[in-house]
């Protein structure tokens, strides 16, 4: 490890997801109901789709999230932000979820980082991409294999 705040941070690669959305709401549900705060990061078509799905993916609950630019008093209410461009340090955020191509910037700064990878050819290899990054920044990535666990 480079230094000991990298030495801190879990990076975990979630695939290959059936329905890459449903999972990350599922996943979001889950986390929260636990106290975690979380960050999603990705493309802003994807998050807006996101945001649909976390207030229509199941008839039972309801998620609380937020856009990264909602008034400052609705982004510290919110278990969830959603965030295209990660802004710089996410102060008591302690899990980043990322949804796109690239390795997000200062992912260092999240106690765990959650990869979710799609079953697609081409987010299956952006993944292959990223967790060589995180290998090459010095950290040992995990799989969870959806599949395996599903059975």
């Amino acid at each position: 490890m480079k230094n000991s705040q990298r030495a801190l941070t879990a990076i975990a690669f979630h695939l290959p997801a059936p329905d890459k959305l449903g999972y990350t709401c599922r996943l979001i549900r889950k986390a929260t109901l636990k106290g975690a705060k979380l960050m999603v990061t990705g493309s802003e078509p994807l998050l807006r789709q996101l945001d649909h799905d976390l207030w229509t993916f199941s008839p039972t609950d309801f998620v609380a999230h937020c856009w990264d630019d909602a008034p400052q008093r609705q982004q510290q209410r919110s278990p969830v932000i959603l965030s295209p461009l990660l802004p710089g340090a996410a102060v008591g955020y302690a899990v980043l979820i990322n949804l796109g191509p690239e390795m997000p910037a200062k992912f260092d700064t999240f106690e765990r980082v959650i990869e979710v990878v799609a079953q697609d050819d081409t987010d299956l290899k952006h993944a292959r991409l990223r967790w060589k990054q995180y290998q090459a920044a010095g950290f040992e990535p995990a799989k969870f294999d959806l599949q395996a666990a599903s059975r």
